[in-house]
Order: C-alpha cells, then sequence, then structure tokens
C-alpha cells in the first residue's frame, strides 16, 4: 500500500512567512514588495502551503484577500511561531541578557492592581523593549492553553503539574476591621462570639455561597459562621463597604494596610489575627531561562515577599 511521505518540520516552515505576511499586508503584491519576492513567487507558495493542509486559507478576489475562518485560525498559530522566533533570533544574535519581547502575565484581580501594579510599571520603565500583555483574573490560568508566561498566584490547588515552576513569597495575614464610625455606632466586638450581633461582609460567589472566617484561638484555628449582611466576590468591594461603615469584615492586610495608618478602618479582635492563602510566583519550566521571566520573577519576588 503505497504511503505518502513523512512531512518533516522545515518542510512544514516553507510558506509559512509568505502567508503571514499575506495576511498582514492584506494582498500578495504587498507581500512581494516587503520579502522582496514577486507577486506571483508568493501567491504559488500560499497555494503549494494550502494543498499541503488541504484548507483554503483565503478567500480571493480581483480586489480583496481575506482570511477564511480556517485561515484565521492557522494565521494566530503561526504569527505565534514566527514571532517567538524572531525573539529568539535576536536575544541569540546580539548575545543580550536584556529582557526582549512579548510577556504575558497572569494576576490576581484585587492584588494585582494594588500590589503588583506598582512593580510592572517599574519594570517597564527599566525595560522598555519588553511589551507586557496582562491577564487580571481569580481563576487559576492553563498556562499552556492561555499562553501565560508567569503567574502571580493566591492561593490554588495544594500542589502544581510538574511542569510548574514556584517561589513561595509567604502567606497573606486575615484580620478583623472596621470603620470608627461602625463602631462608635455599633460598638466593638471583644470575642468571636461577639460577631453574630454585628452587619458582617464576607467574600463568597454569585450563587451565595460565601466563605468562613477564620480566626486564632488557645485550641489552634477555629472557623467562624457568621450571617452576613453583604455578600461580595471582589475585596475591593468589601473594602468599599467597610470604609463606608456598614460592617465588620475579615480582610488582607495587603488590602487595608494605607486604611489602617490613615485611621480609615480599625483592628478589632487583634489576638484573632491568622494567616491566610499562601503567595506563590508560577511560570513554566520550560521558560524559566529567559530573561524577561527570570528578571520579572527577581523582581516580583523583591516586592511581594511577605515577611
Amino acid at each position: 500500500m503505497h504511503q505518502s511521505p513523512a512531512v518533516f518540520p522545515t518542510e512544514r516552515l516553507k510558506g509559512i512567512v509568505p502567508f503571514v505576511c499575506a495576511a498582514d499586508a492584506g494582498s500578495f503584491t504587498a507581500a512581494a514588495q516587503q520579502l522582496n519576492l514577486t507577486s506571483s513567487a508568493v501567491s504559488k507558495s500560499v497555494a503549494r502551503l494550502e494543498i499541503r493542509l488541504s484548507v483554503i486559507l483565503f478567500e480571493r478576489t480581483t480586489r480583496s484577500l481575506k482570511l477564511t475562518d480556517a485561515g484565521r485560525a492557522y494565521y494566530q498559530t503561526c504569527a505565534k511561531i514566527l514571532e517567538e522566533l524572531t525573539e529568539a533570533e535576536a536575544t541569540l544574535a546580539a548575545q543580550r541578557r536584556e529582557p526582549i519581547g512579548a510577556l504575558r502575565v497572569a494576576l490576581p484581580a484585587s492584588f494585582g492592581r494594588i500590589c503588583v501594579m506598582p512593580v510592572l510599571l517599574r519594570f517597564s520603565v527599566l525595560y522598555p523593549d519588553v511589551r507586557p500583555h496582562l491577564a487580571f483574573s481569580d481563576r487559576f490560568v492553563d498556562f499552556a492553553e492561555d499562553g501565560i508566561d508567569l503567574a502571580v498566584r493566591i492561593g490554588g490547588p495544594p500542589t502544581f503539574p510538574p511542569s510548574l515552576a514556584q517561589r513561595y513569597l509567604g502567606s497573606e495575614r486575615l484580620i478583623f476591621c472596621a470603620a470608627p464610625a461602625y463602631l462608635e455606632r455599633r460598638g466593638t466586638p471583644a470575642t468571636i462570639d461577639q460577631l453574630q450581633g454585628h452587619d458582617c461582609i464576607v467574600y463568597g460567589r454569585a450563587d451565595g455561597a460565601y466563605s468562613l472566617w477564620l480566626y486564632a484561638s488557645d485550641d489552634g484555628i477555629g472557623q467562624c459562621f457568621v450571617q452576613p449582611r453583604i455578600v461580595a466576590s471582589d475585596a475591593e468591594a468589601q473594602l468599599a463597604y467597610v470604609r463606608e461603615g456598614l460592617g465588620i469584615a475579615q480582610l488582607a492586610t495587603w488590602l487595608v494596610r494605607d486604611d489602617l495608618r490613615a485611621g480609615n478602618l480599625v483592628e478589632v479582635m487583634a489576638e484573632c489575627a491568622t494567616d491566610g492563602l499562601p503567595l506563590r510566583l508560577l511560570w513554566p519550566i520550560a521558560r524559566q531561562l529567559t530573561p524577561k521571566v527570570n528578571v520579572l520573577a527577581r523582581l516580583l519576588e523583591t516586592h511581594l515577599r511577605i515577611r
């Protein structure tokens, strides 16, 4: 039985550059000018690529060149491959140790905006050749599917895949706090049991489920169930309610430290404060030696480590 010859990786690369260039330029003629080729050469290269792939990549008319759905999907993959090759060659050719290229970073929503953004702004000033792409989400990202180079995570699964490197930065500190106006109006709780008589603002999901409060005691770490007045799935929203004097919340010190210093909030039941979720940096092991990941990881560790 006749078998088609194997297509080697070098053969797969043929036609990709003319295809991507034509898609970007919008015509074979414009692509030919950029590549210093003839329009016919570019057109034939793309046609051979379509034959090999058994798909139509472009809708051709006398006036326009438009990607098909299959062409658009193929273009996204090819453009990413060429971008990574360009970055690798630029780094090797110049023997550069400076970070360069696109850098995809995943951040927790509130912690990312409040604590990580100042570090990233400084990083962008120091390394202008890096192009950050920031994704804010409290969900645990899929590094491969989302193309993430580095992630800052609070919490997460107990174990991580062996393909990921990680750096533990400490655990957040959880305290109970309220606005002075609220405490003046409703009184200051002295024990965990007294929280039942207060307006409690808790972290929860859209389906109504919410987190129990943890607290330190002589017997270890306890859990406190309260009937909340307000449930919010965003830490900054919780903070806004507490600032307004609408109740008591258990919040991380990274979120409330400025308000505590300014006197906008007051810590209550300090003896009940406890450690919360762990803070980590995560990145694919395959990318840990690239300058852009290595430099940013060290900068984040320096500024975000919880002591």
